[in-house]
């Protein structure tokens, strides 16, 4: 087994795995609430881009469920977001042999 070989594809693999963090980084993924009347659109570094909420469901007496969707819509999109990067970046650790957390 050539060590130098190993370092350079070790190397290699680690350069690639951080162009792909900084690509997902610059990602964009949308959660949602109630079929849509919430919607959170988050990065790829788990930042929150924007909150849009129907018009519809602004009622003031409803401020309550209007907060708890808005949870759900943010909690659905870092999910999403989370589970793109574990996928994506678990199947290049895997391939490396590396343990995936």
């Amino acid at each position: 087994m050539d060590i130098n070989k190993l370092m350079q594809q070790a190397q290699a693999m680690q350069k690639q795995m951080e162009e792909v963090g900084k690509q997902i980084d610059a990602m964009e993924f949308e959660g949602s609430a109630s079929n849509g009347l919430v919607k959170v659109t988050v990065s790829g570094e788990d930042k929150i881009l924007s909150i849009w909420i129907d018009p519809s469901i602004l009622n003031p007496e409803d401020q309550e469920m209007i907060q708890d969707l808005v949870m759900i819509a943010v909690n659905d999109a870092i999910e999403k977001a989370d589970d793109y990067k574990k996928n994506r970046l678990g199947s290049m650790a895997s391939a490396m042999g590396l343990p995936i957390k």
